[in-house]
């Protein structure tokens, strides 16, 4: 029997890095930029770098970033919550939310990214490719946009401006 897709992404509950359930219902209104992370890829630094800079110009406009570690792609987010969250914040430094090391494919891909592909196919199919994939979700929580890995977020910021002023 075919898993059930939540009908919101506001019905969709996840564990922060802490593993505390954060209910996504709490970023209604707002514009959602979710990415999956790693902190051993190529593309690590210029997307942390740019992800924290649309995060301070943003975020007191609508705009959260919730980043979700994940190592399905070539080993790079090997280390567990604890080491993710002292490299993240430490060397990084981001100040956006960041949640549970998470699968985005196969059968233990999380609800949330689950949702996210079915709204936003890729270009190649459903699956996420690599780190660093982004979603773009409306105010009302419509998955608008789905962005490359190789996609600069700096890139997006017209159609997150866009969205705020929306």
């Amino acid at each position: 029997m075919a898993e059930e897709i939540p009908s919101s992404i506001y019905d969709i509950k996840v564990k922060d890095i802490n593993g505390n359930d954060t209910d996504l219902s709490s970023y209604s209104g707002k514009v959602l930029l979710i990415v999956n992370v790693a902190s051993q890829c190529g593309l690590t630094n210029s997307n942390y770098k740019e992800l924290n800079v649309l995060y301070e110009k943003y975020k007191d406009k609508g705009l959260e970033i919730l980043a979700f570690p994940c190592n399905q792609f070539a080993g790079q987010e090997p280390g567990n919550n604890e080491e993710i969250k002292a490299v993240v914040c430490t060397r990084f430094k981001a100040e956006f939310p960041i949640f549970d090391k998470v699968e985005v494919n196969g059968k233990n891909a999380t609800p949330l990214y689950k949702f996210l592909k079915a709204k936003k196919g890729g270009i190649f199919g459903d699956g996420i490719k690599w780190n660093f994939t982004k979603f773009l979700v409306g105010k009302d929580g419509t998955v608008l946009e789905r962005y490359a890995p190789t996609t600069s977020p700096l890139k997006i910021e017209k159609d997150i401006q866009k969205l705020l002023e929306a």
